[in-house]
């Protein structure tokens, strides 16, 4: 069988060795019912799910025809750099600075990854991204999460 396309063949290969592996890890958990689900009943529905398009986009990169292959370029080190580290920066800040101030330093650096970078736009976005997580999460979902720095109390 033929490798038509290089890009899609390992990309889907990664994204059904990771889903199986998450399937796989969340048997270690109670899987409960539909009616009650428990711990592991989501992530096994995730890894299932990501498994499942992973085999797609492994059907396409052996029956779809790319031009010369789609071979894979060089790694992308920056971005790959940039969002680690807004990753490494959201867990060592939050507890510390608050969802307030962590979450717009966080999407301001994640968007300083990418070749179209403009200050307006990450500015905005922190904003709608900070407000609808402060949404969701602290006011609809009632989580403990701290929103401001410690300094202010929570």
């Amino acid at each position: 069988m033929k490798i038509k396309s290089q890009r899609d063949f390992f990309s889907g290969l990664m994204f059904v060795l990771l889903g199986l592996t998450f399937a796989w890890a969340s048997t270690e958990y109670s899987f409960g019912s539909s009616a009650r689900p428990g711990p592991g009943y989501f992530p096994f529905g995730l890894g299932v799910l990501l498994a499942l398009l992973g085999a797609l986009v492994l059907f396409k990169a052996l029956t779809i025809e790319s031009d010369g292959g789609d071979p894979i370029g060089a790694i992308a080190w920056r971005p790959l750099l940039v969002i680690t580290a807004a990753i490494v920066l959201f867990g060592l800040c939050l507890p510390r600075l608050g969802l307030a101030m962590t979450l717009p330093m966080v999407v301001t650096l994640a968007a300083a990854a990418g070749d179209e970078f403009r200050w307006r736009d990450a500015l905005l976005n922190s904003v709608v991204l900070t407000l609808g997580s402060w949404v969701i999460f602290v006011w609809g979902l009632k989580l403990v999460i701290p929103v401001w720095p410690v300094i202010f109390g929570n």
